[in-house]
């Protein structure tokens, strides 16, 4: 079993066995989240992680930036660790930036984005 902490919801605390992602486990324990696709990708579930470890490879919506600030996609993301996170829109205020204004560096994409690509023509 996981401890999950909700910091920003008085620390309130939930169990889980961490072998489902993380949304569908705690929906199942009574937390309202919102959702969208629950294939990871979009961000409409994202949560802002303080502490511990998760695996969230099948995440597609985050990019590099989004994710060394700590964001994870709950419809995907599996505790490995006790973890805890600030959850809902207050929580996201690292998540959106305006590209106009502050544009992201090419180390902040993804990688698959931020490289050329061979492309093969038979």
């Amino acid at each position: 079993m996981k401890t999950i902490t909700i910091a920003n919801r008085n620390n309130t605390v939930y169990k889980v066995k961490g072998k489902r992602p993380l949304l569908s486990e705690l929906r199942s324990l009574g937390l309202v989240l919102p959702y969208g696709c629950q294939y990871g990708g979009c961000i409409t579930c994202a949560a802002k992680l303080i502490k511990g470890k998760v695996d969230q490879k099948s995440q597609v919506a985050l990019n590099n930036r989004q994710i060394n600030d700590g964001y994870v996609i709950l419809c995907v993301a599996r505790a490995k660790t006790n973890c805890t996170f600030d959850i809902g829109v207050e929580s996201h205020d690292k998540l959106y930036r305006n590209p106009f204004i502050d544009p992201l560096e090419p180390h902040e994409l993804k990688a698959d984005i931020a490289t050329c690509r061979e492309i093969k023509h038979d």
